[in-house]
């Protein structure tokens, strides 16, 4: 049995041999061979790319969803406690400033 490693493909890669498919300019097996990428699996990455393209455009633009662990009242409760604990060190430290 061989002990190869399993080639791992980053998304970046993935977008850019599928983009280069789409355009048509090379065939399937020259962009397999610039890539070092087997023809098969540049014809599903061009699949994929065209079936899930719409889908890049169905978010709506507008404000973004405001987390509730960044509200205002719950960072100026943060800043109290940690001002306290501040406090009650330096008095334990004898530090005075």
């Amino acid at each position: 049995m061989s002990e190869t490693k399993r080639k791992y493909f980053t998304c970046d890669f993935k977008a850019k041999v599928a983009l280069e498919a789409v355009r048509g300019l090379k065939t399937v097996n020259e962009i397999g061979q610039d890539f070092g990428v087997h023809p098969t699996q540049v014809t599903l990455w061009k699949k994929e790319l065209t079936d899930q393209a719409s889908s890049v455009f169905d978010v709506k633009r507008g404000t973004k969803p405001v987390e509730p662990s960044t509200s205002p009242d719950r960072l100026y409760s943060e800043i109290g406690r940690l001002k306290m604990e501040l406090d009650w060190l330096k008095k334990k430290s004898g530090i005075s400033l």
